[in-house]
Parts: C-alpha cells; structure tokens; sequence
C-alpha cells in the first residue's frame, strides 16, 4: 500500500514576523495569509526489510539507514531525520520516503515548513496516529523550531495543515487559527489581478531573521513596524471581507514598506528595482511572499494593466507566474502497489 500526501504552499499577505519569537510572547502576533496551487508532495512505500530509504528531488539527495538506527543531523535531509525520530517505531517494517515541491527551497513560500506537515501526514497514516490539524502544525513547528533550532515563525505550518484563507492569532503559548469564508467573486477577482515573480534569487531566512530579531531588543523601527504590521494584518481581512479590493492592494503596499523597516536585509537592489518597476507599470501593491532577501515577489494589478506588469519583470530577469488558491490543507491518501 502507498501512502500518498500533499499540503500547500502559502502567500503571506501581512502580520509576517509578529510570528517569530519573542514578539508573539510580548504583544501576540496576528497573520493574514492564504494557501494557492503550489505544493509539498510525498509517498511513502513500506519495504519488506527493515532499511527507511529518503529521496529528495528538490535537493537531488538520497540516502538510507536501518530503522533502529539514529540518524546523524549533518546538514542532508535533517527536518526528515527529526520527523522520523519524534514519530518512528523501532520496531515497525521500514519504507521509502519520496519528496518533492513545486517551490525551491528559500522561495518563501514556506516550502521547508510545508516538508515537515507533509511528513507528518505521512507517518501519521502509515503508524496510524490519531492526530488533530492542530496537533500536527504544532509537532511541526516543534520539530522544525525547537528540535532543529531553525530560526523563523509559526505561520506557515498552521498554512499548510490548515489551508484557505486564514487569520492566524498567537501568543504564549496559544495559536488560533481563525478560518476566513471569502466570497467567491473576492477569490475570482484576486486571481484575476495578482501575479507572483520569483527573483531567480534566494537567500537563507535565519540571517534576517536574527538580524530582525536583534533590532526588536533594541526596540526603535523594528519594534513599530511589527506593531504595524499587525494592524494591517487586521485592516486587510476587513478590506477582503468588505470586498474592497482596491484597498487590499494599497494595504499591501503599506505592508512591505513596513516590513521593510524590521530589517535592512530584507530587500536587495533588484527586489526595490523591480518593485518600482512594477508600480510603474501598473501594480497597486505588492510584497516580498517571505522573510525576504529573496524569493517570490507578490503584485496586485489593474487586470487590463497586469500583462504590462507581466512583461517588465519577465525583460528585468523574474521568472512570473499566475497561481490560483487551494482552500483544502494537508492532505492525505492511499493507494495498492501496481
């Protein structure tokens, strides 16, 4: 029997950062973002040794090892390794375990996040656990947080498991996922007017995230731009719920001339380039979908203007693309071998 998975990958619209420690503990944090058509899958194949085999394509990694073996954490595969340890039976049959994401690594969309929901959905069902979308964004985030000592907030594991559009409310201790119901016209006009374009370019997250860290201790814009961020966190689900999507897109603008404040390392040269270029070209609004200094870019455009937006970000090197929204998360199914 193969057990199959897939979870989404996310947009974030506002509220990134008042995710990541210690700001949630101190203030609470607040998210808006929305799951779309990009994915983590996995397979796994039960062997009749007792050998855990892990591929993945995106890494074009492979390797294996017995299953009452530890794993070393060197660098290859290591948010695999943790699933497997915190969720493994030592003395269960061993399998094979395939990866592989329509979004690179470092692309901001939340794709090393969405790895580890994908794992635990599989070994979820393959241990059969019994185990709540709550439980599982949470044992995600522990592991990627707290086991692996990865630098970066909460947000996109709840994304993932949960799907759709969501307002996400944390603070110590406690996160809530509040699931917004959009009208369908709302997430028709969104896709119809939005566009992603990936930089060709990604940087490691953890670096911005300590810098960013480090400037909210010493207070000053950091800390005024987290507390922007959420409040327009707040102000855009009130604009998408209202319909007025106008106001959307100059919130969004809003939004990432905060966001740039938390840290310098946040931009590069070429997102500020293409940014204007952008806005020139017709774009209300847009983002850096991530931490930053890299990535996928998010724009909101006068539709009859957006393939004017399109062809300028295409002739400046960014790779652009439309997407549409998945409302469903973590996913989960099985099928016979052959």
């Amino acid at each position: 029997m193969n057990i199959r998975a897939r979870a989404p990958l996310r947009i974030s619209f506002a509220g990134g950062g008042t995710d990541v420690p210690p700001f949630p503990e101190r203030e609470g944090g607040v998210v808006l973002n929305a799951t779309i058509d990009r994915y983590v899958y996995g397979m796994l194949r039960p062997r009749r040794d007792r050998r855990i085999r892990i591929e993945s394509a995106d890494f074009g990694v492979a390797l294996s090892y017995g299953v009452d073996e530890t794993p070393m954490f060197d660098g290859k595969l290591d948010l695999v390794k943790a699933a497997i340890r915190e969720l493994g039976d030592s003395s269960a049959p061993g399998y094979d375990l395939f990866l592989h994401s329509n979004a690179p690594p470092g692309s901001g969309l939340g794709s090393s996040s969405t790895v580890m929901v994908t794992l635990i959905g599989l070994l979820k069902e393959y241990h059969n656990l019994t185990l709540t979308d709550y439980e599982i964004a949470g044992l995600s985030h522990r592991i990627e947080r707290i086991d692996l000592g990865l630098l970066g907030g909460m947000q996109d594991q709840y994304a993932a498991t949960f799907g759709g559009f969501n307002y996400i409310e944390f603070d110590a201790g406690r996160v809530i996922v509040n699931q917004l119901r959009m009208a369908d016209e709302v997430v028709h006009e969104l896709e119809h007017n939005m566009l992603l374009c990936y930089t060709g370019a990604t940087r490691r997250s953890d670096g911005i995230i300590e810098d960013q860290t480090r400037r909210l201790e010493e207070g000053g814009d950091t800390l005024a731009a987290l507390r922007s961020q959420k409040h327009l966190a707040v102000e855009m689900k009130n604009a998408l719920q209202r319909r007025r999507l106008n106001e959307f897109a100059d919130l969004l603008d809003q939004a990432w001339q905060e966001k740039k404040r938390m840290s310098p390392k946040i931009t590069t040269g070429f997102i500020d380039e293409a940014y204007a270029a952008a806005r020139k070209a017709g774009a209300l609004g847009g983002k850096v979908t991530g931490a930053g200094g890299g990535g996928y870019m998010l724009f909101y455009c006068e539709f009859q203007r957006k393939h004017r937006v399109a062809e300028v970000l295409t002739r400046m090197g960014g790779q652009v693309t439309e997407f549409a929204f998945e409302h469903n998360g973590l996913t989960t199914w099985s099928l016979p071998d052959g």
